[in-house]
């Protein structure tokens, strides 16, 4: 089935109506705040800008930790999740991969998912109000958790979401320590500012597919472009201990490895979008994909 021709014709990430990946540079900003919209500093700020990423040492205490472990517990556990097609499981087993649009199946979630801590860093970073655009708990089970290639999420969420700009980024919340061993996150410093268009077109429904992360037709990041954009800028491993995070832009190619170690990694991710980018029409797929993992509640999180 064809793609969906999205109205606006004046877009500048074409991606999966290409016939060949060819990198184009990022048309708009990084950082849309000053130093005085929120509690980065300039030099945290121009650090953001330069690299795509930021590192936070402390994000959650113990006792949020624990009640977040309890309720992944208890999510992971719960049959009528995995028939809404909110649970996605292993590609190979029985094991959970993800949870998502976990703020609105937990109070424990939605609490952090709106701190003022979060939601100000969120204004600032993205100079307007915030929505949450998706959440979701990654879980690398001990030994057999599979890994993600790697990939732009603003290639994902511009064709089959509508998100008209790269106006958005993720926080990852470690709930376990990450290390060297259990599949943290790994980022292209710089990549941020090139986007990597895909070469293969949507099918219908493609979300039942690619959230497992196996032969996948359209979205992983071009393995040439990764290449050479890795030669050109490294490759960083963000480790760190529960309770510590990562703020990265949208349009950062990211991956992280399997998990072989006999250590868990559990992670819980927030994406904040502009409110002034809210999604719309798919730019490269067939139909949107379920609220579940693009909302179209715009609602801004409350301000402090």
């Amino acid at each position: 089935m064809t793609a969906a021709v999205h109205p606006d014709a004046d877009d500048l990430y074409p991606t999966r109506t290409v016939t060949s990946s060819v990198p184009l540079p990022r048309r708009h900003p990084v950082v849309w705040g000053g130093e005085d919209d929120g509690p980065l500093t300039a030099e945290r700020l121009a650090a953001y800008d330069r690299d795509g990423f930021l590192t936070f040492d402390a994000v959650l205490g113990p006792g949020d930790i624990s009640a977040c472990l309890e309720e992944v517990s208890r999510l992971t556990a719960d049959p009528s999740l995995r028939a809404s097609g909110r649970v996605v499981p292993e590609p190979d087993g029985d094991g959970i991969r993800s949870v998502f649009e976990v703020h609105a199946l937990s109070e424990t979630f939605r609490r952090i998912v709106h701190s003022p801590e979060l939601a100000a860093t969120a204004r600032q970073l993205l100079g307007s109000d915030v929505y949450v655009h998706q959440t979701r708990v990654n879980l690398k089970a001990a030994f057999d958790g599979s890994g993600f290639g790697w990939h732009s999420d603003f290639e994902t969420w511009h064709s089959e979401d509508g998100m008209p700009a790269p106006r958005a980024f993720s926080m990852t919340i470690a709930l376990t320590d990450n290390t060297p061993y259990n599949g943290p996150l790994l980022i292209i410093p710089g990549s941020h500012r090139t986007f990597v268009p895909s070469a293969g077109e949507t099918p219908p429904d493609y979300h039942r597919l690619s959230l497992k992360g196996k032969n996948l037709p359209a979205g992983p990041a071009d393995r040439s472009a990764v290449t050479e954009l890795a030669r050109s800028h490294g490759i960083r491993q963000c480790t760190g201990p529960a309770g510590s995070a990562v703020a990265f832009d949208c349009n950062c190619l990211h991956a992280s490895a399997a998990n072989v170690s006999p250590f868990p990694r559990t992670n819980l991710f927030v994406v904040y979008n502009s409110v002034e980018n809210r999604i719309g029409t798919p730019f490269a797929a067939p139909g949107p994909r379920p609220a579940y993992l693009a909302s179209r509640d715009f609602t801004p999180v409350p301000g402090a």
